[in-house]
Order: C-alpha cells, then structure tokens, then sequence
C-alpha cells in the first residue's frame, strides 16, 4: 500500500533497526539513543550541547534530555563552556571511560551481523543512500 513512500519506508526501517540497537545497548542499561550520545562523548570530550544536538540531527532540547539521562547514570559531566556562558562542554566519567571498548565492541558486533543479513554491498550503499537523503532534504 506505501510501498513508494519514504516516510512509511524510513520510519519501518528505523523501528526494525532501534530495536537491534535498543537490544545491543541494552545490557549497558543504554537506550539506543543514549548509547550513541555516549559514542560521541567518548570519541569527542568536551563537545557542547548544541554540536551533539547538531552531530545526530535533534533539538536542543532533546540532547538535554539524553545528557539528563547519561548525567543521571554518572556517565558524563557538564562543565560551563569558557566560549559560551549558556553552553555546557560534556566530559566522559570513569565509569563511561570503562565502557569505551565494550560498547564499541557490541557497535561494532552488530554492524557486522546487519552488514552480513543485508549483503555488503547493499549495506554500504544503503547507509551511502540514506546519508544523501538526509543530507538533501535535511
């Protein structure tokens, strides 16, 4: 019925795949959100609120939200931005820093596992694909 419609199509896809990522992240107590967030602190501490707000496409106050929750979880802390009084830089805790490997292990697993049901080449080209459809009407 909506077999042409990107909308039905992307949000059917993103169902399919947040349950992989929320089940992966799980054992972390992480939802797939907030393990990404934390992906992304990891990679980049210090970053603000409004550059991870920006990294994953979301409001401002969305990114609160999920810094709430990693803030909650002693994962991460806020520091005042020296640039910019109404920011927050966010710094990885120890107890994130200890989860650096495992989580992007379980990431890396589960990408891996998706990439083999899918084929290679129709994985590359459909993160490529949907990458330039985000990027166009984004």
């Amino acid at each position: 019925m909506f077999d042409h419609c990107l909308y039905f199509n992307t949000t059917a896809l993103a169902r399919v795949v947040e349950r992989e990522w929320n089940a992966a992240y799980q054992p972390f107590d992480l939802t797939a959100p907030q393990g990404f967030v934390l992906r992304a602190v990891l990679r980049q501490p210090g970053l603000l609120n409004s550059e991870l707000a920006g990294i994953f496409g979301i409001a401002r106050p969305t990114a609160t939200r999920l810094l709430d929750a990693l803030l909650a979880k002693n994962l991460i802390e806020r520091r005042p931005s020296a640039a910019d009084g109404r920011e927050w830089n966010i710094f990885p805790t120890a107890a994130a820093l200890a989860l650096d490997e495992p989580i992007n292990a379980v990431s890396a697993e589960l990408a891996q596992r998706l990439r083999g049901q899918m084929g290679g080449e129709r994985f590359d080209d459909s993160i490529s694909a949907l990458r330039g459809v985000r990027e166009s009407i984004g």
